[in-house]
């Protein structure tokens, strides 16, 4: 547990600062900058990956999901103002989105990373980051904003229906409900993040092997 510590410490800052800077937004509300910090819990899993392998990997994916599940219980327990009503600083149905989404995709870029990990250095964090990614970007925003989802009670219904507005898409298109915008422009911020990511992945594994004594 000792050698992973480092992992489970950056995976619980990134969930924890995740959800305080999801509250400010960007672009007219298009994005937050917890869109910029939580694609690094990806960077942090395929790190843990490629050097300590998939057990170790799983394990502060777990804990990161620990960390967020607190964050959300924290969160859905303050209550706000607004257009005359109260509502949870986070919804039950955006906390679930979040924590299954987070399990999923966390879990699926570990079977991924695995499956491309013999291939050169860079294909497989830039191709699990992007297939795992691009689910977590499809779990989160349907389960938390799609009427498809609004079986899950009147009142939670009512906590997203900001969401399922007909708005130009990205500010400039055509009507899409609102919650579609904010899915593609997530995932835009999701694969710049993956690209970006492979420079820091690079380093720091070489440093963690020299370290380590591990061959990659």
């Amino acid at each position: 547990m000792t050698r992973i510590l480092p992992g489970v410490i950056a995976m619980a800052a990134i969930v924890v600062a995740s959800n305080i800077l999801v509250q400010f937004l960007l672009l007219d509300g298009l994005l937050t900058w917890g869109a910029f910090t939580y694609p690094l819990a990806f960077l942090v899993t395929d790190i843990m990956n490629r050097v300590y392998g998939a057990p170790a990997a799983r394990r502060v994916v777990l804990a990161g999901l620990v960390v967020g599940i607190i964050c959300s219980l924290i969160g859905s327990q303050i209550m706000l103002q607004g257009d005359g009503f109260t509502y949870p600083a986070v919804a039950v149905r955006v906390a679930l989105a979040s924590a299954t989404a987070f399990l999923v995709a966390q879990m699926l870029d570990i079977i991924v990373f695995n499956r491309l990990r013999g291939g050169s250095w860079w294909t497989a964090p830039l191709g699990s980051t992007l297939v795992s990614s691009t689910v977590d970007t499809l779990i989160f925003f349907s389960i938390a904003f799609a009427a498809a989802f609004n079986g899950f009670g009147a009142s939670a219904a009512e906590e997203v229906m900001w969401a399922q507005e007909a708005v130009p898409f990205l500010n400039s298109g055509p009507l899409v409900p609102l919650w579609v915008s904010l899915a593609v422009a997530d995932w835009g911020v999701k694969l710049s993040i993956a690209l970006l990511a492979l420079v820091p992945f690079r380093l720091i594994v070489g440093q963690m092997m020299n370290r380590e004594n591990i061959a990659a």
